[in-house]
């Protein structure tokens, strides 16, 4: 930089992640939708053996590799080639060409090191002769967007390339040294020399470049293509040459491996390659800890990291025996919306009152609650989100957060996807009864419902099925109400009536109450009254919220359905 070698580029530093792994090299074709690639190939970019050294431009390449796995790769697709060519469309700047992704395989996973908008070298090399096709027909279809119709395949096999460098390279070297190639190279079968940093002058091939030649042999297996390779090499002669002598030496490693143990592991395995990030549980618990600690009430003696969580019910208040009241649930689909929104800090809220409501359906205060996050990948931003809805809910609920599990379940739970669940348990004060007081009640009793916010989080299956017959997007303003989207009116946090009720039960103004959930008011009533009595409900004595009314119609849902 002092010395201006690199002119303007030069002038700022750009610190990026230090990444550590083995690097893949993905050579795809696109035509702006779909993406299909060619067999990974794995570079060899330091100039020595052993991967020591500067860097260079490329020093050999093998195809395909041991540790691309077909899930690997179609992890790399999905969550990398395919999001890159949509968000592209999608900015209006549509891609239609050939796409070189460098990638390496990290301990949390694949990550992008580089993108180029043409295919590497010696990458080129390694993969077009695999290519089982036309790829004039290839290129063609990626120009007038049919790529989704053609076949992009590889032949069975191995390819290798070795590139030749002169002497000094990747510093200063010397050009225009003689070269000559004997007859036998080009007699090899399946066998190509390519030329790069050379020149022609009055007939006589010379060095022009860095890396001067390359030398590409196709074989059934790789130790085959290897030797037919470096023979070919070994025809190529000019003053300095120099060429790797280990080129794919990680999948001869590994398959040397695998022959000595039968089962061999495709890479080095960790919890990450796993698909567990316990350095991410690890900032999850610190990052949730204070939203934890603001729920705390008097006699909770828990603390996110432990092992559980307690209650003194003596300093709680309770200093008789009470009756504890525990309940568990999810939010069911609603979780779906969630994702498809990307936004996460209310469903928590929605998990609390699912539980909370419940067990003060039985007169009960609820007390503390334990969540469970169940995640494909654990996702830090995420987590903290939902777990800031769990804590704005408890304290809506008056009750402690206590504490919780999370886990990667990888090969269960969707790409981003996740599944919630919490129970929470409350207690009545000693000589309290629980309700519903069923022999107190008779014909004549007041039958009161306190409003919903929403269709809470209960027939989101449903309410799925019904947006995608409308062809809406959640993106679009509700049709309901225009102020806000469809996404965020159906995300309305599920209400809790925890504040609005206790102070009745303490007065012994109620004798039973329902949580209207799944099954809705036709299977939860029934459940609190006693035999030989039935709630008379008047449906017109109130409005039907606006979305319900809009669900109904739009879905052709019929009255008893609405009605559970």
């Amino acid at each position: 930089m002092v010395d201006k070698q690199f002119g303007s580029a030069g002038s700022e530093v750009v610190f990026e992640e230090y990444l550590e792994g083995q690097e893949l090299s993905f050579l795809s074709f696109v035509d702006g939708y779909t993406v299909k690639s060619l067999v990974p190939a794995q570079d060899h970019k330091q100039i020595f053996d052993n991967d020591q050294g500067p860097n260079t431009g490329g020093m050999g390449c093998y195809a395909p590799t041991p540790i691309a796995s077909e899930k690997l790769v179609q992890e790399v697709h999905r969550t990398i080639l395919q999001p890159t060519i949509d968000g592209m469309r999608k900015e209006r700047m549509p891609f239609k060409g050939l796409l070189f992704t460098g990638i390496m395989l990290t301990k949390d996973g694949p990550k992008v090191l580089e993108y180029n908008v043409r295919f590497g070298d010696p990458e080129t090399q390694t993969l077009l002769p695999l290519m089982d096709g036309d790829l004039a027909e290839v290129m063609l279809a990626c120009t007038n967007r049919y790529l989704d119709t053609v076949d992009v395949k590889c032949k069975n096999g191995s390819c290798v390339t070795v590139v030749a460098a002169a002497g000094g390279y990747p510093g200063s070297y010397k050009k225009g040294d003689p070269i000559t190639i004997d007859a036998e190279a080009y007699e090899a079968e399946d066998t190509n020399i390519f030329h790069a940093g050379t020149s022609l002058d009055s007939g006589t091939l010379a060095t022009a470049g860095g890396r001067v030649l390359a030398a590409t042999a196709v074989a059934p297996d790789l130790e085959t293509a290897l030797s037919k390779a470096y023979n070919t090499m070994s025809k190529i002669h000019f003053e300095g040459i120099y060429y790797r002598k280990d080129i794919a030496h990680r999948a001869l490693s590994h398959y040397s491996l695998s022959a000595s143990s039968h089962e061999g592991p495709e890479v080095p395995l960790t919890y990450a390659s796993a698909g567990v990030s316990i350095d991410a549980g690890t900032e999850l618990v610190n990052r949730i800890k204070p939203l934890a600690a603001s729920t705390r009430q008097f006699g909770t003696k828990s603390s996110i990291g432990g092992f559980g969580g307690q209650v003194d019910l003596a300093a709680a208040g309770y200093e008789q025996s009470p009756i504890i009241s525990s309940g568990v649930d999810g939010v069911g689909t609603k979780s779906r919306l969630a994702i498809r929104m990307n936004k996460h800090d209310t469903i928590g809220i929605d998990l609390v009152a699912m539980v909370a409501n419940d067990i003060l359906t039985e007169g009960a205060e609820p007390l503390w609650l334990m969540d469970t996050m169940n995640m494909h990948r654990l996702d830090v931003e995420t987590g903290v989100s939902i777990v800031a809805g769990v804590a704005d809910g408890c304290i809506q609920a008056n009750c402690n957060l206590a504490g919780g599990e999370t886990a990667e379940l990888g090969d269960i739970i969707k790409e981003d996807h996740y599944i919630l669940d919490a129970s929470c348990s409350g207690a009545l004060r000693k000589g309290r009864k629980p309700l519903p007081w069923k022999d107190d009640m008779e014909r004549g009793d007041v039958l009161l419902g306190l409003t919903s916010s929403g269709p809470h989080s209960n027939g989101y299956s449903l309410i799925h099925k019904i947006i995608e017959r409308s062809h809406l997007a959640f993106s679009s303003p509700a049709p309901w109400d225009p102020s806000t989207s469809v996404g965020l009116s159906l995300l309305t946090p599920t209400k809790i009536y925890v504040r609005a009720l206790l102070p009745l039960f303490e007065k012994d103004l109620v004798k039973g109450a329902a949580h209207i959930t799944g099954g809705g008011l036709v299977e939860n009533l029934p459940r609190i009254l006693p035999r030989g009595l039935q709630a008379e409900v008047e449906a017109t004595s109130w409005d039907v919220p606006a979305v319900f009314r809009w669900l109904k119609r739009e879905g052709n849902v019929e009255k008893e359905e609405m009605a559970r």
